[in-house]
């Protein structure tokens, strides 16, 4: 995105890359098909990045979710809106995109420089630093790239596998900049289960529950693995979970498995449904319990559950998990922290590093999985680039 508002805006681009075809990370975001934006309302849509809402709201301003749609038009691909208001191309493919972008950058003279791994300024350039220094990995060489503007988009921790390994962190803080450690969001939580839950319900969704973390309650299916539990419903608490690790060295959420029934009408059908004549297993089973849900009672009270009914109906309702800490950085979606907001100006150029903007998932931010994530990555390359203005 920040190639393209340059060469439009008439300077001549080249865009190096770690790897040797671009955008892998966009590529793999379309995966299971590739979220752009959502569809809600600019204000509930914008405050979905919480505290740092402050120093994106312009950047999303200057380039909305509408014009980002717009954008994906131009470039031949409809948009339309799933049943939760994410926003997805027709295709539900980020390649048809993505070559088509490829197409209309190279048509506007941008260069790729593929298969060079940056390794920050060459501090021997005469102007000010304004160079910068590549390995190209191909042959082991090294080169100095002078540049009038330069845009350090080398993201954040994420799937590392892709380029996005957070080398860049030690290159920046060397300059003396202040770089928020790069941790993981959206991502799964490590519970320590017993053997037992390992072995038979690794993989296992919990249908239809709800994960409640402050009284913050977030419907879906979280999905129990080998670790710990993942899916939707968890990740949207990772900061939550994140932070109250760092404060109290402790996390707790809470599933709740009936979120459409309330306690006491909970209560009436476990009483309702009980035959002193059946298993405990049965009777839950009647009552609409799902395996991994007994699995996940007997779980929290270590094999022994309630024989009262009202304690039984409270605890389906809450049931407590203690989360020892977040998945790796490697298995998360993306990542929190980066460049130290204090560091970069209202257009994201470094203070320290004049004519350097750095944009994306290096600026220390992070938002829930939705859309919101590649929308504030384009808004920001969008602002950044924009405030260039014409050669």
């Amino acid at each position: 995105m920040a190639a393209e508002t340059l060469a439009n805006l008439g300077h001549a681009v080249t865009v190096f890359d770690q790897r040797r075809s671009p955008a892998r990370k966009f590529v793999l975001a379309g995966r299971g098909g590739l979220n752009i934006t959502h569809s809600e309302e600019i204000e509930p849509f914008l405050d979905r990045y919480g505290p740092e809402r402050a120093y994106l709201e312009a950047a999303v301003r200057g380039f909305t979710p509408d014009d980002l749609r717009a954008w994906v038009a131009e470039l031949g691909e409809e948009t339309f809106e799933g049943s939760s208001g994410r926003v997805f191309p027709r295709s539900f493919r980020a390649v048809p995109l993505l070559r088509a972008w490829l197409r209309r950058l190279q048509e506007s003279g941008v260069q790729f420089e593929l298969g060079h791994r940056w390794l920050g300024w060459d501090s021997s350039a005469s102007d000010g630093g304004r160079a910068m220094r590549f390995e190209d990995v191909t042959n082991n060489s090294e080169k100095v790239v002078p540049f009038d503007v330069a845009v350090v988009a080398l993201g954040g921790a994420s799937w590392p596998k892709v380029g996005s390994d957070g080398s860049w962190v030690d290159i920046v803080r060397a300059q003396g900049v202040a770089v928020e450690a790069l941790r993981p969001a959206n991502c799964g939580v490590q519970v320590v289960w017993s053997e037992v839950m390992v072995q038979k319900f690794a993989g296992a969704p919990v249908k239809n529950a709800a994960v409640v973390v402050d009284g913050v309650v977030v419907r879906g299916d979280p999905v129990v693995s080998a670790g710990g539990l993942e899916g939707g419903p968890v990740y949207a608490h990772s900061r939550a979970l994140r932070e109250a690790l760092d404060r109290d060295g402790q996390a707790e959420l809470q599933i709740d498995l009936f979120p459409d029934l309330d306690v006491g009408d909970l209560v009436r059908r476990l009483v309702e449904r009980r035959q002193k004549k059946k298993s405990t297993s049965t009777w839950l089973r009647r009552c609409g319990f799902s395996p991994v849900g007994v699995a996940l009672l007997r779980e929290a009270t270590g094999n022994t559950l309630p024989d009262d009914v009202d304690e039984l109906g409270e605890l389906a309702k809450a049931m407590p998990i203690a989360v020892t800490r977040m998945a790796s950085i490697d298995r998360a979606i993306s990542s929190a922290g980066g460049v130290a907001w204090s560091e970069v100006d209202e257009n994201f150029q470094l203070r320290k590093m004049r004519g350097t903007y750095v944009v994306g998932e290096m600026l220390d931010w992070e938002a829930p999985t939705g859309g919101y994530l590649l929308q504030a990555v384009l808004s920001t390359a969008r602002a950044a680039t924009t405030s260039v203005g014409t050669p």
